[in-house]
């Protein structure tokens, strides 16, 4: 599956050039819209597994699959090092953006702003399954930044920016998980892009991401949202599809899907 064929990368292929544009944006969006810091100042990142989780839903992803197997040409190890190259200046802007965590926090009324963080994952998620659904719901910046707003809470502002070292930690880890998860897709490439089925994985991730944001509403779903996307990738394999599969089924089945239309 092409990114033309991807709700999230579709819009963002049309916007940039260059394959690792691309995917510096498909990857970087998190950063940008909002969606990362959300789920900082929400303690989506407490603990190991919670940093496992957002790094390979928040950061890796369907999207970033997409954009791996199905945009990005050259070598195997010129798309490493681009992938690579990323997944440096993502940790970087995680570290950051993590440092202006704390200092951001005391300004909010933190349990509002949990629930704003918990309908952003939601409406990614629904993103990621449909583009039509996508396309009558707001833009996770926007729900940011309404959740800012009615969360506000400026009785004990502490402007002076104090990092909270364990939090930074935590944010470059995430990012680390996915920028690992896109160079392992990346040096795997040969083989998903003959084995794998896209679209199974695109919805296995947006069930997950639909489960992180009940977990930051405070349900006890423990490790779910890794086993589902463990079971997505799994589903989404076909190993005997080597020898009978055409030489690209990803951008074969985009074909299929633009022709059906």
């Amino acid at each position: 599956m092409s990114p033309a064929s991807h709700p999230v990368a579709a819009r963002l292929e049309s916007l940039v050039g260059g394959d690792a544009r691309l995917l510096a944006t498909v990857m970087g969006l998190p950063l940008v819209d909002g969606i990362f810091p959300a789920l900082v100042l929400a303690g989506a990142l407490d603990g190991p597994m919670n940093v496992l989780q957002v790094g390979l839903l928040v950061f890796g992803g369907s999207a970033t699959v997409a954009v791996v197997l199905a945009e990005m040409e050259g070598s195997r190890r010129e798309i490493s090092t681009t992938v690579a190259a990323v997944g440096v200046g993502l940790v970087a802007l995680a570290t950051v953006e993590a440092a202006l965590a704390p200092t951001i926090e005391s300004v909010l009324d933190i349990h509002t702003f949990e629930r704003a963080a918990a309908l952003v994952v939601l409406a990614v998620a629904a993103k990621t399954a449909s583009a039509r659904v996508g396309e009558y719901l707001p833009r996770p910046a926007v729900v940011v930044g309404l959740g800012l707003l009615v969360s506000l809470d400026l009785s004990n502002p502490q402007l002076e920016v104090v990092p909270d070292p364990q939090l930074v930690a935590a944010a470059a880890a995430a990012a680390a998980v996915g920028a690992g998860f896109a160079l392992a897709v990346a040096i795997a490439g040969p083989h998903l892009r003959r084995r794998m089925d896209v679209d199974r994985f695109r919805f296995g991730s947006a069930v997950a991401l639909g489960l992180l944001a009940l977990s930051i509403l405070g349900l006890e779903v423990g490790s779910a949202p890794l086993a589902v996307v463990g079971v997505a990738a799994l589903f989404a394999l076909e190993p005997g599809c080597a020898d009978d599969c055409p030489d690209d089924p990803i951008r074969d089945s985009a074909t299929h899907a633009e022709a059906a239309d």
